[in-house]
């Protein structure tokens, strides 16, 4: 593993603590403000705390204009993207637990090789086997009554699908624009979109706003601004299908959250799964391939020669 990859895995790990953290801030959030406005204000907090990084990097104003506008429709398309994910799970997680909206937005995990193979991307067996193992482990600590799909559920499924294609998106863009910028156009984008739908479907309250107001900088700043941004950047060096199982990590620091902040005790199953999706994530960064494997029968070969 390169110096790359693995600063690469580094970033969407600390990706997915940051967003495991988020759920115990949006749980908070939520009992106080509506769904799209939680997700408008604090998408726009995020687009907000990148001017000055981009403010500092992109010195050279004409630079600047070129770099800002090679961005623009590709925030945009990426933005509308993530504004159709999280407000199908938004909508979605009100009409089912969310433990198996968890396990059920996870299925990402899967469905990135899935829609990587209509795209002629290589996936190694060992990423399928990750993801399997991943979801296996997800199912453990996500689910854990009885599972049958409702209405609520298919939503949830389909935000899971535009979180897939989110992340096959970002693994073309990342290497094409500017991270920064991308990141700004894309949370202002999907930002805009969630305020607009907050305007018509929710009663927006400033009262209920300022109470929510510490789930809603941490959802804003870290969420969105910190880890959507090294997202970006992860994913330059990173295969998408590896990417997914990575992330897939936020279910776990989602229960450490929910045990170090709301007291919620895990059992074995729970424990079990997350050292399953941990299990998956490490199986996916093995290389198994026809060169590795000659290699190693050349080697037994030459031994038994000796």
């Amino acid at each position: 593993m390169n110096n790359k990859i693995l600063k690469s895995n580094v970033l969407l790990l600390l990706t997915a603590a940051i967003w495991g953290f988020a759920f115990v801030a949006q749980r908070v959030g939520i009992k106080y403000v509506g769904a799209f406005t939680f997700n408008g204000i604090r998408f726009a907090l995020g687009s907000i705390s990148l001017i000055p990084l981009i403010m500092f990097f992109n010195k050279n104003k004409e630079q600047a204009k070129n770099i800002e506008r090679s961005a623009v429709f590709p925030g945009i398309i990426a933005g509308i993207i993530l504004f159709a994910a999280s407000s199908l799970q938004q909508v979605g997680i009100i009409g089912t637990t969310a433990g198996k909206a968890g396990f059920i937005t996870g299925l990402y995990i899967v469905l990135v090789p899935i829609l990587g193979i209509f795209l002629k991307q290589y996936i190694g067996i060992n990423s399928w086997i990750g993801a399997i193992v991943a979801v296996i482990g997800l199912y453990l600590l996500c689910v854990t009554g009885k599972f049958d799909i409702s209405t609520s559920d298919m939503l949830i499924l389909s935000s899971a699908l535009f979180f897939a294609i989110h992340i096959i998106l970002i693994d073309f863009l990342s290497l094409k624009v500017n991270s920064l910028n991308l990141a700004f156009f894309q949370f202002l984008t999907c930002s805009i979109l969630s305020i607009i739908s907050a305007i018509i479907f929710e009663n927006i309250n400033i009262t209920n706003i300022l109470h929510a107001s510490v789930p809603i900088l941490y959802g804003g700043i870290f969420s969105v601004g910190v880890a959507y941004t090294l997202q970006i950047f992860g994913q330059k060096h990173a295969e998408p299908s590896h990417a997914a199982i990575i992330m897939s990590m936020e279910s776990v620091f989602a229960t450490i959250g929910g045990f170090i902040i709301l007291h919620e005790y895990s059992n074995l199953r729970s424990i079990i799964g997350c050292l399953l999706i941990l299990a998956g994530m490490i199986i996916a960064q093995v290389k198994i391939n026809k060169k590795t494997i000659e290699e190693s029968e050349d080697y037994d070969k030459v031994s038994v020669g000796k």
